[in-house]
């Protein structure tokens, strides 16, 4: 690629380009200069800190700096929006870490803030750049899947609690937007909906089981597709030891499952091949991996998707073109992350209405 940007981190958290995650005192990781330089891309300035004033102040001295041309925003949940508008207001592209933010009118009016000032919006879903989930993306495309007719997202993590006592945010609902499915489980949802198309309809069920916090650290869920397929969402933080979260999609011609981004499963009906991908009675295919799983550590977290992303965002600004996952493909996973909430809050199927293609 030849577009050369510059990257400005808001916050150490969670997006781990070049330095570590905890705190910007710490030294840069080994693995994330590596990613910087694949990238091609120069941290700028990094505004860290605690307190949501302090940290807007820093923002607004970085962005206002005219060699910054992408903000990566990974601050707390609740901050997303808010900073996000700030800014896109400057003229800066930006990059959103999950959720796009905590309330569906927060997102539509920041997706309308970028469109309005011309630059680009993305929010981080690395796992779509997963080798396994690739694979699998490829698969359904050329209909080696058949009809859909069931698919599952499993993210059952294990979470001690000091990841919530010891968090300001984690585990609120005016930071957090919510607990487990928001800041778990929206990843292999997204996957999940990005794989076997717009929901029609959820029913859902949430508790805190495990952990003293204000929203849920398990969430379960019944999902009917557009299509007339049916599925379920699983996410939680409070199943010892952490799972390895997994996708699981199944329609007339097979079954393929993808657990921490590798494809471990596929059975197709028939033999012989499909797009480069062996296709057989079943089998347990290795491959190439996808980086740590935060089933246990969320500091175990990989890398890789992130990287990837990054470079997608870069390619789509040197193409002139929209970058794979846009603020709009963010807003439908928090659409159905939102209508899992309402479900469960009024305890009843809820239908949604809205696009979601």
């Amino acid at each position: 690629m030849s577009w050369a940007g510059n990257l400005l981190l808001t916050i150490g958290s969670p997006l781990r380009l070049a330095i570590n995650k905890s705190t910007a005192a710490r030294p840069a990781s080994p693995l994330g200069t590596a990613t910087v330089v694949s990238v091609g891309v120069l941290i700028i300035g990094i505004a860290m800190s605690s307190n949501p004033t302090r940290l807007r102040g820093e923002l607004s001295v970085l962005v206002a700096r005219t060699e910054v041309e992408i903000v990566c925003i990974c601050a707390p949940s609740g901050l997303h929006a808010a900073i996000g508008e700030e800014v896109v207001r400057a003229g800066k592209h930006v990059v959103v870490e999950k959720p796009i933010a905590t309330t569906l009118k927060a997102a539509d009016q920041l997706i309308w803030s970028a469109r309005a000032s011309g630059v680009m919006l993305s929010v981080i879903s690395q796992h779509r750049f997963d080798p396994g989930v690739v694979e699998l993306k490829q698969l359904i495309e050329k209909g080696a899947r058949g009809e859909f007719l069931f698919g599952e997202a499993s993210v059952k993590w294990f979470r001690e609690a000091s990841y919530y006592t010891g968090s300001r945010w984690r585990g609120t609902q005016e930071m957090g937007g919510g607990g487990a499915l928001i800041n778990q489980g929206i990843h292999y949802t997204d996957l999940l909906c990005w794989c076997m198309g717009p929901v029609a309809e959820v029913t859902a069920l949430c508790d805190a089981r495990a952990h003293e916090i204000e929203v849920e650290d398990i969430a379960v869920a019944m999902l009917r597709f557009r299509s007339g397929a049916l599925g379920t969402v699983v996410a939680s933080t409070s199943l010892y030891p952490g799972l390895p979260e997994r996708l699981e999609v199944s329609g007339t011609a097979g079954s393929v499952i993808v657990e921490n981004g590798v494809r471990v499963y596929e059975a197709v009906r028939g033999q012989g091949t499909l797009g480069g991908l062996s296709l057989g009675a079943g089998r347990w295919p290795a491959g190439p991996s996808a980086g740590g799983s935060g089933a246990t550590d969320s500091e175990a977290i990989g890398y890789e998707g992130h990287a990837r992303q990054i470079a997608d965002v870069l390619q789509a600004l040197d193409d002139g073109g929209e970058p794979t996952v846009t603020g709009e493909e963010a807003r439908r996973t928090l659409e159905v992350v939102e209508a899992i909430y309402e479900s469960a809050r009024r305890h009843c199927a809820v239908s949604l209405t809205q696009p979601q293609h």
